[in-house]
């Protein structure tokens, strides 16, 4: 799936689980491609294969995740005052982003899980497959914005959209959606790229924990250890 196919997917579900709580109504409680709305989670929307057993997967294949910024994001930005980014500042942004997540992932599923992150299919390799949308860093560490201070409530926010799949068969398993927003103290504070760094891995991780948890949870259904 390239970065097209998965953006649409990701658009598809976050404008489906906003516009039915702008509205009041309950979400889909199925899926296009057949998963089902599971209830009582710690994301905002997940769906699930009827009867999937994620416990059967010591492996995962975590693929780089595509990056996209919220609509507008450059223009708005550069509406501000003083303030220049350009296009070469969104890309390197984006490259940054990716990089951490999967640096963040990897430790989470690693370390605290001890699970085996490889590069290709297998029968117990489950490939996960994210994607970040809706990116808004409110301060961004630019040359054009470098040594200015600001104050500021948060230094971003974002949403994470993620597959999970059956690496043999190509089957989809799991889809989840969730927003973080970064919330700092509100000060005065210059921007630099460590604060900014710092709050998407917070956030990142997170979601890596979640991750982790809910292939630990499944494994101790089987086990029962």
């Amino acid at each position: 799936m390239n970065f097209r196919t998965i953006y649409k997917a990701a658009l598809f579900l976050t404008v489906t689980v906003f516009s039915a709580t702008a509205a009041g109504n309950e979400p889909p409680q199925v899926t296009v491609d057949g998963l089902h709305l599971v209830n009582d989670t710690k994301m905002a929307r997940v769906y699930a294969k009827p009867g999937v057993d994620l416990s059967q997967y010591n492996r995962i294949y975590l693929v780089k995740p595509a990056v996209a910024f919220r609509k507008n994001w450059l223009r708005t930005q550069n509406s501000i005052p003083n303030r220049r980014v350009t296009q070469e500042d969104m890309q390197r942004i984006k490259t940054e982003l990716a990089d951490l997540f999967i640096d963040v992932f990897r430790q989470e599923l690693q370390n605290n899980g001890g699970y085996v992150l490889v590069d290709g299919v297998a029968e117990d390799v489950l490939i996960v497959r994210p994607a970040i949308v809706d990116l808004d860093v409110f301060s961004p560490d630019t040359p054009g914005t470098r040594n200015q201070r600001s104050a500021i409530a948060s230094v971003g926010t974002m949403s994470l959209y993620m597959e999970l799949m059956d690496s043999v068969t190509g089957d989809m398993l799991v889809k989840a959606f969730d927003n973080k927003f970064d919330r700092t103290r509100t000060r005065i504070q210059a921007r630099d790229r460590t604060r900014n760094e710092l709050a998407a891995r917070n956030m990142l991780g997170e979601w890596a924990e979640l991750l982790r948890m809910a292939l630990d949870e499944a494994r101790l259904k089987v086990t029962g250890n």
